[in-house]
């Protein structure tokens, strides 16, 4: 998304939407420009109302700094503004449409400069133009690996200035994408190894290519690392990294994992070769792996938990058939009541992504329950919604608002009044949940402590000791209501 100040520069040039999105899609992907040639990249944007307009200057709106070599920038030079004739480059560039090269460097500061201009084309018109900033005295003693990157980023400017570059369509966007310092090959129109970084080496040789790189076709080298285990694919490795095309996968055996990007490099219509970054995201691979496999076990052990507590809970069912004892039956029936409360839980746990529970589907849930079991006709409202929490809270909040649900149902509702209300709050805070009734009421001289009711006192344990919190039974008017307060925890919000 474009910045306000962005936008605010982009306010006074002739750009369309289409053009702002392709300079988007450029700026996505320079890191690679800028790497290459180890060279700061300003974009500058021409001031004018119209593309027959001539431009009053310049507005630089981007700004990229090397990972691969010292910036010659200490400040970010966004939204700096130049007038037509400051920069004579800059001008030629956008006049003619041509790469402007084999500058004299100049004295800025404490550092030599060399400044080269690159045009960018878009829809037959220049639309912007990019500024590279190299220091000139680091190129004069240059090795192997600069003289290849210079000459691959001398290809890939080319493709800006002719509109090919970036490349329609790109599926490899991402922060998480191959660099150039983790690996890069550099090969001919025919598919072979011209030019392999140490990285590079170093990658494939983990991968099992043990001999060297450089005059093998590359798709053949990695036919034969995939053929000590690699997965199946639907094409040849040659067919996918014939340099024809734009293509991103990974290569995965028993050995290593490696990540490839291979950018096909054009030049006037024609195929000259390509670029190909390597990245070895064995370790990375891995550990995604195993976090998901972490995760699905932790989802099988709340299913096999649900379906252990749903045992119980027949079984309990079939015990208090068989008891002559109303009393008995009856604590039976309400052991059941809050296994299933709990397995509830542990089910909602075993089909979600994280150890956290939309616990207003499980509200709904012990609801519906409970009001199966309701001998009067009843009104339900409910107010606020209780949202996302961890495990931890979950279950003693489940049984809390069971058992008080059950109590509204069983003992202020089962005589005299209609309406059930569960309104929720939920703070930065605290959470408050009030569990509200128009039934019968409480008896003279309630108390929690003298309550000798079991589904109070577990109400009592759970709240003080569970959730952290307390819990209060009062009369206001002709309602009954319980009051539930705990501290939200980070994870329940």
């Amino acid at each position: 998304m474009t910045s306000p100040r962005i936008e605010a520069a982009y306010a006074q040039t002739a750009l369309s939407p289409e053009d702002k999105d392709r300079l988007s899609e450029l700026i996505a992907e320079w890191q690679l420009l800028s790497d290459l040639s180890f060279a700061d990249l300003i974009l500058w944007v021409p001031k004018r109302k119209d593309y027959q307009s001539w431009p009053q200057g310049y507005i630089a709106v981007a700004h990229i700094r090397p990972t691969t070599a010292a910036t010659v920038f200490a400040f970010d030079v966004i939204g700096d503004e130049l007038n037509w004739g400051d920069n004579p480059r800059l001008d030629q560039a956008l006049s003619q449409g041509e790469i402007v090269r084999d500058t004299e460097p100049e004295q800025v500061g404490e550092l030599l400069i060399k400044e080269e201009t690159v045009p960018v084309l878009y829809n037959g018109h220049i639309i912007a133009v990019i500024s590279r900033h190299r220091d000139a005295v680091q190129m004069r003693s240059a090795s192997r690996l600069e003289i290849n990157y210079r000459e691959i980023a001398h290809k890939i400017y080319r493709m800006v200035a002719e509109g090919t570059f970036p490349i329609q369509n790109s599926i490899y966007r991402a922060e998480s994408a191959p660099r150039v310092g983790d690996g890069l090959i550099r090969l001919d129109p025919n598919g072979s190894i011209v030019y392999a970084s140490p990285n590079a080496r170093s990658a494939l040789s983990r991968g099992g290519w043990e001999v060297e790189l450089e005059d093998h076709i590359f798709g053949g080298v990695l036919e034969a690392i995939a053929s000590g285990g690699g997965e199946a694919t639907d094409e040849t490795w040659s067919a996918i990294f014939s340099g024809k095309n734009l293509r991103r996968t990974d290569l995965d055996n028993s050995r290593a994992i490696l990540d490839l990007l291979i950018i096909p490099l054009i030049e006037d219509g024609d195929r000259i070769g390509a670029v190909v970054l390597v990245r070895d995201v064995t370790e990375l691979r891995r550990r995604d792996r195993a976090l998901l496999t972490k995760d699905a076990t932790i989802r099988e052990i709340h299913h096999r938990v649900k379906n252990n507590l749903q045992t119980v809970s027949a079984l309990l069912r079939l015990q208090s058939r068989r008891v002559e004892d109303p009393e008995a039956s009856q604590a039976l029936a309400e052991a059941v009541r809050r296994v299933a409360s709990i397995a509830i839980v542990h089910e909602t746990l075993s089909t979600s992504s994280a150890e956290t529970v939309l616990f207003d589907e499980v509200y709904d849930r012990i609801i519906h329950n409970a009001i199966e079991l309701s001998v009067r006709p009843v009104r339900l409202m409910k107010t606020g919604n209780f949202g996302v929490f961890g495990a931890q809270q979950a279950t003693p909040l489940a049984l809390v608002i069971t058992e008080l649900i059950h109590n509204s149902l069983e003992h202020g509702l089962a005589v005299s009044g209609d309406l059930l209300h569960v309104d929720v709050e939920v703070g930065e805070e605290n959470i408050i949940v009030k569990v509200i009734d128009n039934g019968v009421g409480l008896p003279s001289g309630f108390t929690f402590e003298s309550s000798s009711n079991l589904g109070l006192q577990i109400v009592r344990t759970l709240t003080e000791n569970e959730l952290k919190g307390t819990i209060k039974l009062s009369r206001v008017g002709n309602e009954t209501q319980a009051i539930l307060t705990f501290p939200a925890r980070k994870d329940s919000l």
